[in-house]
């Protein structure tokens, strides 16, 4: 059986996949600044720097801004996401189930934190997951772990997730059923 068989007619698509992950990485980027950054308050963009020190108003008035920069660029991947959501909509390449979309945003989300903790925590040494305690290892590595696990655990819903969706036929009554 061709997969032209399996999922209908030659006339579909393959469902649009940066829409869920860019979504996922700025979802992931505003979890990390709400809760760690604004309501834990255990690190700020640039709390390991001199000029970045959170014990002076100057300092706190840096990070702010460098915050709200952050926040902002985190938008604009929402943004960017519903963006693609709208466009692959209207091309007809939506995904057709949960396990593949949630997959994606779980990778995404995964990933930009592997990316950021990678960059920001251990490169740059802008900060640490925990600066208030003099930013151990210990936390950036427990950050990163639970990054990669998320980002692991995303791929592998989202590969099954396409798998089901390539194995049945697509119909219209049937294309959000999973």
């Amino acid at each position: 059986m061709s997969r032209e068989d399996r999922i209908g007619p030659a006339t579909a698509k393959v469902p649009g996949k940066a829409p869920a992950f860019l979504f996922g990485m700025g979802i992931g980027g505003f979890v990390d600044g709400i809760v760690l950054h604004q309501l834990l308050q255990w690190h700020h963009m640039l709390s390991h720097t001199e000029a970045g020190n959170t014990k002076t108003v100057a300092g706190l008035e840096l990070n702010t801004l460098a915050d709200g920069l952050f926040h902002s660029a985190m938008w604009v991947l929402v943004v960017a996401a519903a963006v693609l959501t709208v466009r692959a909509r209207r091309q007809g390449r939506l995904s057709a189930g949960w396990r593949f979309h949630t997959g994606l945003v779980l990778c995404g989300w995964g990933a930009f934190n592997v990316i950021e903790g990678l960059v920001n925590h251990q490169l740059l040494q802008l900060h640490h997951v925990r600066d208030d305690l003099g930013g151990p290892l210990a936390w950036d590595v427990g950050f990163l772990a639970i990054s990669v696990l998320l980002a692991v655990g995303g791929w592998l819903l989202f590969r099954g997730g396409k798998r089901l969706d390539i194995s049945a036929p697509l119909s219209q009554d049937s294309k959000h059923a999973d």
